[in-house]
């Protein structure tokens, strides 16, 4: 199951509670304003090293750069529009 993240960690707990029930191995992306949980330096730093271990990390690079952001975090792999549907073909989505 591919879990869709697109609220900001800092101000919503959709993350914690996609973790309550995603499966080990279970790919994860980032968009909308959920992209600010991938930021590099920030205080999700830590606790997404954890979530990254033995999982892949996408975040939509267009919303990246919607909203200015130029540094995100080590093995978070950025993906376009096109690598999006992709992932959603793949595997069946679940959104937080």
């Amino acid at each position: 199951m591919l879990h869709l993240i697109n609220k900001s960690p800092f101000e919503s707990m959709s993350l914690d509670d996609c973790l309550k029930y995603a499966a080990a191995g279970s790919p994860i992306l980032f968009y909308e304003d959920g992209v600010y949980g991938v930021l590099a330096g920030s205080a999700m730093e830590e606790k997404m090293k954890g979530i990254m271990s033995g999982r892949d990390v996408y975040v939509l690079k267009d919303d990246l750069a919607l909203r200015g952001i130029e540094r995100i975090m080590d093995g978070v792999k950025e993906v376009d529009y096109a690598g999006f549907v992709e992932l959603v073909e793949q595997h069946k989505p679940a959104s937080w």
